[in-house]
């Protein structure tokens, strides 16, 4: 008997402290290019994190409707998931995209209506997607973001995010998505002098074309900045869904990026 108490108090215990899981991916021109076996296979990628965080939702018709469809999916796999798409971005001299998120409603409260950052919209080609939630009765707003391709320098815009904790300082941010950029990049040291980090470090998240001696991934694209002070990641990490598929050709039918993911708690 004693010995089914403990089991049941470790249970308890296990469950009482169970961390929240973010989940960040680009999934290349998310709408009508995807048929139902692919939402099928991201629908199970994803089912086992809390928050699902996407970017490159096709901003016209099939986009919004990819985000549904994922969610009803993800409905039948025994939680109850809610979700948000944003309105198409406003940059002109790039495409436009909208960005979605997508969580389970048992483990996170959407708090208030998500929005697309306007301050610097002229700036910031795709502005970022904010949305904040309630965890266990403490806050974070994860910063949705797409920046522009490499070629086009990132960095012009991404210099922007070093002013946004200062324009919400009652929001506990949390940056995410795909940067075109890797962490190492001078662009982010205001964000680290201000007390933040980066989950991934050294971490490629872009497909190749072809794999060379067992090497399939490119760039160091995606990330998630978190302040230290605010966050206790418990863990991180990648998830190399192209293993699943006989060549990167076919895996790249699902995205040109893996998806990447942390564990946290609130402090």
């Amino acid at each position: 008997m004693k010995k089914i108490l403990s089991l049941l108090l470790l249970l308890f215990t296990l469950l009482s402290f169970a961390q929240t899981k973010i989940l960040s991916w680009n999934l290349q021109n998310f709408g009508k290019s995807k048929s139902a076996i692919h939402l099928n296979y991201i629908a199970k990628t994803v089912s086992n994190y809390d928050i699902i965080a996407i970017q490159e939702v096709v901003a016209g018709n099939g986009g919004a409707q990819a985000v549904a469809k994922l969610a009803e999916l993800l409905n039948q796999k025994g939680n109850k998931w809610d979700y948000k798409v944003s309105d198409p971005t406003s940059g002109s001299s790039y495409k436009t995209e909208r960005y979605a998120f997508i969580w389970k409603t048992n483990k996170a409260k959407l708090k208030n209506k998500p929005w697309l950052e306007k301050k610097f919209s002229l700036e910031i080609d795709r502005e970022p997607y904010f949305a904040t939630f309630e965890i266990k009765k403490k806050t974070i707003t994860l910063v949705n973001f797409h920046a522009i391709t490499q070629k086009k320098q990132p960095e012009t815009e991404i210099k922007y995010f070093k002013f946004l904790p200062n324009e919400y300082p009652d929001l506990n941010l949390v940056f995410l998505g795909d940067f075109n950029c890797p962490e190492k990049h001078t662009v982010f040291n205001p964000l680290k002098k201000m007390g933040y980090a980066s989950v991934l470090k050294n971490q490629k998240t872009t497909l190749k074309q072809k794999c060379k001696n067992n090497i399939c991934l490119a760039s160091e694209f995606d990330n998630i900045f978190y302040k230290t002070s605010n966050t206790q990641i418990r863990n991180s990490g990648i998830i190399k869904f192209y293993e699943d598929f006989d060549s990167l050709q076919n895996a790249r039918k699902i995205s040109d990026h893996i998806p990447i993911w942390f564990e946290f708690s609130l402090n």
